[in-house]
Protein backbone atom coordinates (compact mmCIF):
# COMPACT_ATOMS: atom_id res chain seq x y z
CA UNK A 1 0.00 0.00 0.00
CA UNK A 2 1.26 3.66 -1.41
CA UNK A 3 0.82 6.71 1.68
CA UNK A 4 0.64 9.79 0.40
CA UNK A 5 1.48 12.66 2.76
CA UNK A 6 -0.87 15.87 2.57
CA UNK A 7 -0.22 18.89 0.59
CA UNK A 8 2.75 21.38 1.87
CA UNK A 9 2.54 25.13 2.39
CA UNK A 10 4.91 27.27 3.74
CA UNK A 11 5.30 26.75 7.60
CA UNK A 12 4.64 30.70 8.07
CA UNK A 13 1.30 30.10 6.25
CA UNK A 14 0.10 26.53 7.82
CA UNK A 15 0.57 28.80 10.97
CA UNK A 16 -2.18 31.51 9.52
CA UNK A 17 -4.03 28.70 8.35
CA UNK A 18 -4.17 27.15 12.14
CA UNK A 19 -5.54 30.36 13.33
CA UNK A 20 -2.15 31.30 15.24
CA UNK A 21 -1.52 34.02 13.99
CA UNK A 22 -1.24 36.54 10.82
CA UNK A 23 0.70 35.64 7.92
CA UNK A 24 3.05 37.88 8.25
CA UNK A 25 3.13 37.98 12.18
CA UNK A 26 4.06 33.90 11.52
CA UNK A 27 6.72 35.05 9.55
CA UNK A 28 8.23 37.75 12.21
CA UNK A 29 7.90 34.38 14.48
CA UNK A 30 10.12 32.19 12.28
CA UNK A 31 12.50 34.96 11.92
CA UNK A 32 13.13 35.35 15.25
CA UNK A 33 13.58 31.85 16.16
CA UNK A 34 10.55 31.57 18.22
CA UNK A 35 9.25 28.52 16.44
CA UNK A 36 10.63 24.93 16.16
CA UNK A 37 9.58 21.48 14.35
CA UNK A 38 10.30 18.67 16.06
CA UNK A 39 12.94 20.51 18.53
CA UNK A 40 14.71 22.31 15.92
CA UNK A 41 14.67 25.92 15.32
CA UNK A 42 13.26 26.69 12.39
CA UNK A 43 13.73 30.55 10.34
CA UNK A 44 12.52 29.76 7.10
CA UNK A 45 8.87 31.13 6.60
CA UNK A 46 8.71 28.89 3.56
CA UNK A 47 9.80 25.79 5.44
CA UNK A 48 7.58 23.11 3.43
CA UNK A 49 5.14 21.88 6.31
CA UNK A 50 2.21 19.91 6.51
CA UNK A 51 -0.96 21.71 8.05
CA UNK A 52 -1.72 18.38 10.25
CA UNK A 53 2.26 18.20 10.87
CA UNK A 54 2.78 17.11 14.50
CA UNK A 55 6.12 18.64 16.99
CA UNK A 56 5.34 22.54 16.00
CA UNK A 57 6.34 24.61 19.11
CA UNK A 58 5.48 28.79 19.26
CA UNK A 59 7.85 29.89 22.18
CA UNK A 60 8.12 26.08 23.44
CA UNK A 61 4.36 25.63 23.73
CA UNK A 62 2.70 23.20 21.38
CA UNK A 63 0.71 24.96 18.49
CA UNK A 64 -1.79 21.55 18.31
CA UNK A 65 -3.00 23.39 21.32
CA UNK A 66 -4.43 26.37 20.25
CA UNK A 67 -8.08 26.97 20.78
CA UNK A 68 -10.59 28.23 17.92
CA UNK A 69 -12.42 31.52 19.43
CA UNK A 70 -15.13 33.31 17.96
CA UNK A 71 -16.39 36.44 18.31
CA UNK A 72 -19.10 39.03 17.36
CA UNK A 73 -19.53 42.59 17.33
CA UNK A 74 -22.13 45.33 17.33
CA UNK A 75 -19.75 47.50 14.77
CA UNK A 76 -20.90 51.28 15.20
CA UNK A 77 -20.46 53.31 12.14
CA UNK A 78 -17.30 55.43 11.12
CA UNK A 79 -15.41 52.40 11.73
CA UNK A 80 -12.86 50.45 9.09
CA UNK A 81 -12.75 46.85 8.92
CA UNK A 82 -9.05 46.35 8.97
CA UNK A 83 -6.28 45.60 10.78
CA UNK A 84 -4.18 49.33 10.35
CA UNK A 85 -5.29 52.27 8.69
CA UNK A 86 -2.90 53.77 6.33
CA UNK A 87 -4.80 56.51 6.36
CA UNK A 88 -5.04 56.74 10.47
CA UNK A 89 -8.73 56.20 10.85
CA UNK A 90 -10.05 54.09 13.53
CA UNK A 91 -10.61 50.65 13.22
CA UNK A 92 -12.87 47.96 14.97
CA UNK A 93 -9.64 46.82 16.82
CA UNK A 94 -10.98 50.15 18.46
CA UNK A 95 -13.94 48.16 20.28
CA UNK A 96 -11.36 45.32 21.79
CA UNK A 97 -8.68 47.93 23.18
CA UNK A 98 -7.44 46.38 27.05
CA UNK A 99 -9.34 43.07 26.55
CA UNK A 100 -6.14 41.05 25.49
CA UNK A 101 -7.31 38.56 22.97
CA UNK A 102 -4.08 38.02 21.02
CA UNK A 103 -4.31 37.62 17.01
CA UNK A 104 -7.97 37.59 15.42
CA UNK A 105 -9.14 38.55 12.33
CA UNK A 106 -12.61 39.85 10.82
CA UNK A 107 -14.82 37.22 8.81
CA UNK A 108 -15.70 39.46 5.76
CA UNK A 109 -16.32 42.81 6.01
CA UNK A 110 -18.55 45.42 6.59
CA UNK A 111 -17.68 49.39 5.46
CA UNK A 112 -17.07 52.31 7.59
CA UNK A 113 -20.56 53.86 6.86
CA UNK A 114 -22.44 50.38 7.86
CA UNK A 115 -22.99 48.86 11.12
CA UNK A 116 -24.13 45.42 12.98
CA UNK A 117 -22.99 42.44 13.42
CA UNK A 118 -19.17 41.76 12.49
CA UNK A 119 -17.54 38.39 13.40
CA UNK A 120 -13.61 37.64 14.59
CA UNK A 121 -11.61 34.31 15.36
CA UNK A 122 -8.83 32.96 15.76
CA UNK A 123 -9.34 30.63 12.68
CA UNK A 124 -8.81 31.10 9.03
CA UNK A 125 -10.57 28.17 8.24
CA UNK A 126 -13.43 28.92 10.26
CA UNK A 127 -13.84 32.52 8.94
CA UNK A 128 -12.95 31.13 5.01
CA UNK A 129 -16.21 28.72 5.21
CA UNK A 130 -17.99 31.48 6.62
CA UNK A 131 -17.53 34.18 3.88
CA UNK A 132 -17.97 31.50 1.07
CA UNK A 133 -20.02 32.87 -1.00
CA UNK A 134 -21.80 29.65 -1.99
CA UNK A 135 -21.47 27.19 1.02
CA UNK A 136 -21.85 30.41 3.58
CA UNK A 137 -25.19 31.47 5.54
CA UNK A 138 -27.23 34.20 5.16
CA UNK A 139 -26.99 37.90 5.75
CA UNK A 140 -29.98 39.54 6.72
CA UNK A 141 -29.63 43.35 6.67
CA UNK A 142 -32.15 46.38 7.50
CA UNK A 143 -31.69 49.34 5.31
CA UNK A 144 -33.16 52.96 5.96
CA UNK A 145 -33.57 54.12 2.31
CA UNK A 146 -34.47 58.16 1.81
CA UNK A 147 -38.04 57.14 0.43
CA UNK A 148 -40.60 54.33 0.01
CA UNK A 149 -39.40 52.02 -3.12
CA UNK A 150 -42.12 50.94 -5.42
CA UNK A 151 -42.95 47.05 -5.38
CA UNK A 152 -41.59 46.89 -9.39
CA UNK A 153 -37.94 48.44 -7.15
CA UNK A 154 -38.24 45.71 -4.59
CA UNK A 155 -38.89 43.26 -7.09
CA UNK A 156 -35.81 44.33 -9.06
CA UNK A 157 -33.64 44.31 -6.07
CA UNK A 158 -34.74 39.94 -6.15
CA UNK A 159 -34.77 39.39 -9.57
CA UNK A 160 -31.07 41.06 -10.06
CA UNK A 161 -29.66 44.23 -11.22
CA UNK A 162 -26.71 44.78 -13.63
CA UNK A 163 -24.00 47.56 -11.76
CA UNK A 164 -20.28 47.36 -13.11
CA UNK A 165 -21.08 44.91 -15.88
CA UNK A 166 -22.00 42.39 -12.97
CA UNK A 167 -25.47 41.07 -12.28
CA UNK A 168 -26.25 42.00 -8.63
CA UNK A 169 -29.66 39.93 -6.38
CA UNK A 170 -31.00 40.00 -2.79
CA UNK A 171 -32.58 36.33 -1.83
CA UNK A 172 -34.86 38.14 -0.69
CA UNK A 173 -36.05 41.85 -0.12
CA UNK A 174 -38.95 43.15 2.02
CA UNK A 175 -41.03 46.41 3.71
CA UNK A 176 -40.08 46.46 7.13
CA UNK A 177 -42.28 49.87 7.69
CA UNK A 178 -42.49 53.32 6.20
CA UNK A 179 -43.31 56.87 7.08
CA UNK A 180 -43.00 60.19 5.38
CA UNK A 181 -40.21 59.69 2.84
CA UNK A 182 -38.19 57.35 4.38
CA UNK A 183 -38.86 53.27 4.88
CA UNK A 184 -37.03 50.55 6.46
CA UNK A 185 -36.04 47.21 3.97
CA UNK A 186 -35.10 44.00 5.01
CA UNK A 187 -32.72 42.55 2.58
CA UNK A 188 -31.01 38.92 2.76
CA UNK A 189 -27.77 38.50 0.76
CA UNK A 190 -26.85 34.65 0.07
CA UNK A 191 -23.64 35.81 -1.14
CA UNK A 192 -21.35 39.06 -0.45
CA UNK A 193 -19.85 41.25 -2.88
CA UNK A 194 -18.45 44.55 -1.93
CA UNK A 195 -21.03 47.28 -1.65
CA UNK A 196 -23.41 44.76 -2.69
CA UNK A 197 -26.79 46.53 -1.51
CA UNK A 198 -25.35 49.97 -1.46
CA UNK A 199 -24.69 49.45 -5.04
CA UNK A 200 -27.79 48.01 -6.25
CA UNK A 201 -29.92 50.85 -4.78
CA UNK A 202 -27.87 53.42 -6.27
CA UNK A 203 -29.03 51.56 -9.47
CA UNK A 204 -32.83 52.23 -8.52
CA UNK A 205 -31.78 56.02 -7.46
CA UNK A 206 -32.47 55.18 -4.09
CA UNK A 207 -30.05 55.86 -1.40
CA UNK A 208 -28.99 54.80 1.60
CA UNK A 209 -29.65 56.23 5.45
CA UNK A 210 -28.23 53.54 7.31
CA UNK A 211 -27.24 49.91 6.81
CA UNK A 212 -27.56 47.01 9.57
CA UNK A 213 -26.68 43.88 9.71
CA UNK A 214 -28.60 42.05 11.76
CA UNK A 215 -27.76 38.54 11.62
CA UNK A 216 -25.50 36.14 9.87
CA UNK A 217 -27.18 32.52 9.79
CA UNK A 218 -29.52 31.76 12.84
CA UNK A 219 -27.10 33.94 14.73
CA UNK A 220 -28.61 37.57 15.41
CA UNK A 221 -27.32 40.70 17.12
CA UNK A 222 -30.03 41.16 19.20
CA UNK A 223 -29.76 43.30 22.11
CA UNK A 224 -25.94 43.28 22.13
CA UNK A 225 -24.68 47.49 22.43
CA UNK A 226 -23.71 49.19 19.93
CA UNK A 227 -19.50 48.77 20.04
CA UNK A 228 -19.79 46.37 22.66
CA UNK A 229 -18.60 42.24 21.81
CA UNK A 230 -19.33 38.63 23.59
CA UNK A 231 -17.34 35.74 22.48
CA UNK A 232 -19.87 33.14 20.97
CA UNK A 233 -20.41 29.64 22.57
CA UNK A 234 -19.64 26.14 20.99
CA UNK A 235 -23.00 25.70 19.33
CA UNK A 236 -23.37 29.28 17.40
CA UNK A 237 -20.36 28.46 16.33
CA UNK A 238 -20.51 24.89 15.32
CA UNK A 239 -24.29 26.41 13.78
CA UNK A 240 -22.77 28.40 11.90
CA UNK A 241 -21.15 25.68 9.20
CA UNK A 242 -23.87 22.89 10.23
CA UNK A 243 -26.38 24.79 8.41
CA UNK A 244 -24.54 25.12 4.80
CA UNK A 245 -26.50 22.74 2.12
CA UNK A 246 -25.10 20.35 0.11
Amino acid sequence: MIVTAGPRHGLARVLSKRGLCSRSEAERWIREGRVRVLGRIIRDPERPTRLDEAGIEIDGADAAGRVRRCFMLNKPRGLVTTVRDEHGRDTVYRCFDGADLGWIAPVGRLDKASEGLLLFTTDPMWASAISDPERGPDKTYHVQVDRVPAPEQLAALASGIESDGAILSAKSVSLLRSGGKTAWLEIVLDEGRNRQIRRMLTELDIGVLRLIRVAIGALQLGELPKGQWRELIADEIDALIKHQPG
